[in-house]
């Protein structure tokens, strides 16, 4: 039974999507400041700084369904998911700030990367897997499913929107600042500390709700039942057709990010002004998302929402980009260029961000059908799977932008103005070349994901009618998740 039956608190909804700006700082960071930091501060190499962060990704690639394996088996009286959210955000703060303060002398090499790296990404796992895996405990309602996925989208935005102001009004404030390493290490300290508020104050707030010991103790954890149940869940069909939707979907949102610095300083010639107002066009964007995606959910379902916002986003993106360079553009770096870029930009974004959140929340469903063929939940399981995907996706983005860029040679430190019209057209068409194979591919397997509404409202019912009468009846039960806010109650 889920924790709350009916519409979800308004409160449980805030408390529960706070716990992605956490996210949000870190998908900020990896996918717009990482690699310019590393390759135009710090003078690695584009293509080490790519090889060092596919490593971590083969680790991750190992570890990763572990945590969420080790989530669903967490048997205690604060339930399942809430000791990792208590536990892990210290250490993640730690390591985010080494991150961006590097503890090298000299330039980090390759291995140096890869060690930061997969120690961000691994605890990261271990605050988002299990917070992320509590939104089909919570509900199973397949829209307000939705509702905590928009929340926590919002929140997740926010964080990494929050840090990107800071970025450009004080710790980068121009773009010759954005060249030295002293803002980023001020950067790093900042984020470590909403990372850690964000995880724990998202646990502490939700305790009331979600800390209550599982019904039955799981078996005793080993490796190969372990994997045995991760090689299972790659057997659900409705996952693989996610996986492959999605990894394109989060490899293009990757992609998108991580070559915003390059494309926005060099192609673009934004100004100090422009680079202020840039995350206030992505932030109207997310506030776009928040208040269309339901009803869009609500006419058209998860699948086809994920698909053609994937379409709708392809034209828009990269519609400018087509525009220059058919001699159909605004001068860029003119007030007309600008504007013009975050008009199209809100929309790109907004629909982007419609079909990443539609596949996220398809997982959700998903957890019902593999509970249907094999009697077992796997919430975490999925979600680390899920997790695991939009990390090989961002470090596959940050990949292909750090291929581009080595293929253009734009060297560490090149001002603005510096870089030739020929570097410039050849970024442009390899962006556009990928970003269009890569939306095509998304939409493609995003709208043919095998879950209904119905079908999935069908598994629900189901599942109720088959529940002991004892624990139907169970008045206390019922209170308790009817009216989780109620101060009368003690879960």
């Amino acid at each position: 039974m889920p924790f709350v039956k009916g519409p979800l608190p308004q409160r449980l909804k805030l408390a529960h999507g706070f716990g992605a700006v956490a996210f949000g700082v870190k998908d900020s960071g990896f996918s717009f400041f990482l690699l310019p930091f590393y390759n135009l501060v710090l003078g690695v190499d584009a293509s080490t700084v790519g090889a060092a962060l596919a490593t971590a990704l083969l680790i991750d690639a190992l570890v990763d369904p572990l945590l969420g394996h080790l989530s669903d088996r967490t048997y205690t009286k604060w339930g399942r998911r809430l000791p990792w959210l208590y536990l892990a955000p210290i250490p993640l703060a730690v390591l985010w700030t080494l991150l961006w303060s590097p503890p090298f002398t000299g330039a980090p090499g390759y291995w140096d990367i890869v060690a930061l790296a997969v120690g961000v990404r691994l605890l990261l796992s271990a605050c988002e897997v299990p917070s992320v895996s509590l939104v089909p405990e919570i509900t199973d309602d397949y829209d307000e499913r939705t509702t905590l996925f928009r929340y926590r989208f919002l929140s997740g935005w926010l964080g990494g929107l929050l840090m990107m102001v800071l970025t450009f009004t004080l710790f980068l404030p121009t773009p010759q600042s954005q060249l030295q390493p002293e803002g980023y290490a001020l950067y790093g300290m900042f984020g470590a500390g909403l990372i850690a508020l964000s995880v724990i104050g998202s646990a502490a707030a939700q305790h009331r709700v979600v800390a209550h010991r599982p019904p039955h103790r799981p078996p005793a954890f080993s490796i190969r039942n372990a994997f045995s149940e991760i090689f299972d869940t790659f057997r659900e069909k409705a996952f693989v057709i996610f996986a492959l939707g999605g990894l394109a979907a989060y490899i293009l949102q990757g992609m998108t990010f991580s070559i915003t610095q390059y494309v926005n300083l060099y192609v673009w010639q934004f100004s100090d002004l422009a680079f202020k107002l840039y995350p206030a066009v992505l932030f109207l964007s997310v506030v776009l998302m928040f208040l269309i995606v339901s009803p869009i959910h609500r006419r058209w379902g998860k699948p086809k929402a994920a698909a053609v916002s994937a379409l709708v986003g392809l034209v828009f993106y990269c519609g400018p980009y087509f525009l220059l360079l058919a001699g159909a553009w605004p001068p860029p770096g003119t007030t007309a260029s600008t504007v013009l870029l975050f008009a199209l930009l809100i929309v790109a974004n907004t629909s982007s961000v419609i079909s990443i959140i539609s596949a996220t929340s398809m997982v959700a469903e998903i957890v019902e059908a593999f509970e249907e063929r094999t009697g077992k939940r796997a919430e975490g399981t999925f979600y680390s799977g899920n997790w695991l995907v939009q990390k090989c996706a961002t470090g596959g983005g940050i990949m292909l932008t750090s291929l581009i860029v080595q293929s253009v040679d734009i060297a560490p430190g090149t001002p603005q103005a510096a870089v030739s019209p020929d570097a410039v057209r050849q970024l442009v068409v390899l962006f556009v070349i990928a970003a269009s194979a890569l939306a095509l591919f998304a939409a493609f397997w995003l709208g043919r994901f095998p879950i209904t509404r119905a079908q999935h409202e069908a598994r629900v019912a189901n599942r109720l009618s088959r529940r002991p009468p004892t624990e139907e009846n169970d008045p206390i039960d019922d209170a308790v998740r009817a009216d989780p806010d109620a101060h009368s109650i003690t879960p």
